[in-house]
């Protein structure tokens, strides 16, 4: 499935599809070791460009021929910040979400590389928090907290608790949310009420309580 009637600036894209959510600001450890996956990392770090992350409904990760995969319409860009080579032909990298896009007209080349036109969307507006979800925000806040006394830092710098889609992607990485709805809050395109969302499911939760 690909958008119907959506104009504006579409150029080529190189995806790379996972059963997972990638968020804007958010960090994805990858293991690359499928030749057409190494030559798309060699050409970003060599281009600085980016690739397009696209989450699964349907169909494997790593198939030669993803024939029967089917992937959800918004995907979300991933920068690489970070490549290591543990073993020849095995590549760690360390990516990092930027904005989130449409892709339309995917096609697979012979090495099983998929390229569609993508279109960027627009970045979250900077809007604060509402005063009613300052509790989701002091709670994230304490769990980043106790999680870096236990050494773990999931979260790339700046924290920018002071916006709320920043606050609701951070959530939306931590809580175990179900595959397809993780996505749908990604795709929204208004922070405060993916923000109130995740608000709502902290609170039915006892997570947030004040």
């Amino acid at each position: 499935m690909s958008p119907q009637g959506v104009e504006g600036a579409w150029r080529p894209l190189a995806l790379f599809p996972l059963g997972t959510v990638l968020f804007p600001d958010g960090l994805l450890p990858l293991r690359v070791f499928e030749a057409r996956y190494t030559d798309l990392v060699s050409n970003c770090l060599r281009e600085g460009s980016a690739f397009g992350v696209v989450t699964l409904n349907q169909g494997g990760e790593l198939r030669q021929s993803q024939a029967g995969a089917h992937f959800e319409v918004t995907g979300c860009l991933a920068q690489i910040v970070d490549c290591d080579s543990e073993r020849p032909g095995i590549l760690q990298v360390q990516c990092r979400g930027t904005g989130r896009f449409l892709w339309r007209d995917a096609r697979q080349r012979e090495d099983g590389l998929w390229l569609a036109d993508a279109l960027e969307l627009p970045a979250d507006q900077e809007l604060t928090p509402p005063r009613e979800q300052i509790g989701c925000v002091k709670a994230l806040e304490r769990a980043i907290a106790a999680l870096a006394q236990r050494d773990q830092h999931p979260f790339a710098l700046p924290h920018r608790l002071d916006q709320a889609g920043w606050v609701a992607n951070r959530w939306c990485e931590l809580l175990p949310l179900p595959l397809a709805t993780r996505h749908k809050l990604m795709a929204l395109p208004d922070p405060r009420v993916r923000l109130a969302l995740v608000d709502g499911f902290l609170r039915r939760h006892r997570i947030v309580t004040e």
